[in-house]
């Protein structure tokens, strides 16, 4: 990347695939996975594969910490010797995490200009703010430009989540409106939205059957896009590579898309949603 350029970074639960980041340089603050006395940090010292499989044989449940100050002020540090003269960060929903407090307060008395982004979402919602940042600025737009548009692209979102067990949701604590369910049986599988405005779960429905989930997961999609074509679409799985191929073919059967993205969700959302759970994120430009 060229001198004096707008830098972006997110935390790691943009869940962007790492081609992706490599081609825009994305500057990525990882949050941390504790499991017993070992500390990991997100997508560096514990992979999404690695910790499926075990999370699916280890008796003792993982938790997770946020991204520090000191992690948000080093990734500005690492923008600015590779020549940035503005920064945009942006983060979890901060309904779901501090992380967003953590960049603002990195950002503070930071030398250079930082934007803290809260992007109202998890994973895609995340990443796809992210992306149109940092395409944006790869092609010279300036930062009103880049904050507009991260802007009007959040405000376009629909993500709907489906998982295939109650039980990570519970546990997780993330569960926002879905705690209707608590008192439901584990083995039900929930399917909830993400609302871009408040920056929580919502309840969608619930399924009986795997199958059924990732039918709901698609019609509750397709419900909320209201009409619209949606132009980029990612799918994001807990390690279920053939559940996640198939929804892609439908996606694509049914809405011919600009882009299709897939990737395995990271661990600290992971912990969240389990194995086996699918998600679909996308916006209508």
């Amino acid at each position: 990347m060229n001198a004096n350029h707008i830098a972006v970074i997110a935390d790691s639960t943009c869940d962007i695939p790492s081609d992706l980041i490599s081609k825009f340089e994305i500057g990525v603050v990882p949050h941390y996975v504790i499991w017993g006395d070992q500390e990991y940090r997100d997508r560096i010292d514990l992979q999404p594969k690695e910790f499926y499989e075990r999370l699916e044989s280890d008796h003792q449940r993982p938790t997770t910490a946020q991204a520090t100050e000191a992690d948000f002020t080093e990734a500005y540090l690492q923008a600015l010797a590779r020549g940035a003269i503005e920064i945009v960060v942006l983060t979890v929903s901060s309904a779901m995490s501090g992380a967003y407090q953590m960049a603002l307060n990195a950002a503070r008395s930071f030398q250079i200009p930082v934007h803290v982004v809260d992007s109202k979402g998890p994973t895609m919602s995340l990443g796809w703010q992210t992306l149109a940042a940092a395409r944006l600025a790869e092609a010279g737009g300036d930062i009103q430009a880049i904050l507009k548009k991260v802007d009007q692209i959040r405000q376009s979102l629909t993500q709907i989540v489906g998982m295939n067990t109650m039980e990570y949701l519970k546990t997780g604590g993330r569960i926002g409106g879905a705690a209707i369910w608590l008192g439901a049986h584990l083995q039900i599988k929930p399917v909830v939205s993400i609302n871009h405005t408040t920056g929580l779960v919502e309840p969608e429905g619930i399924a009986r059957t795997h199958g059924n989930m990732m039918e709901l997961v698609f019609r509750k999609f397709m419900e909320k896009m209201g009409g619209k074509n949606p132009e980029r679409i990612a799918v994001l799985h807990g390690n279920c590579e053939e559940d996640a191929a198939k929804m892609v073919e439908r996606v694509k059967s049914e809405f011919s898309p600009l882009e299709v993205l897939t990737n395995i969700t990271g661990p600290v959302l992971g912990i969240n949603t389990g194995p086996r759970a699918i998600a679909l994120c996308g916006y209508a430009e």
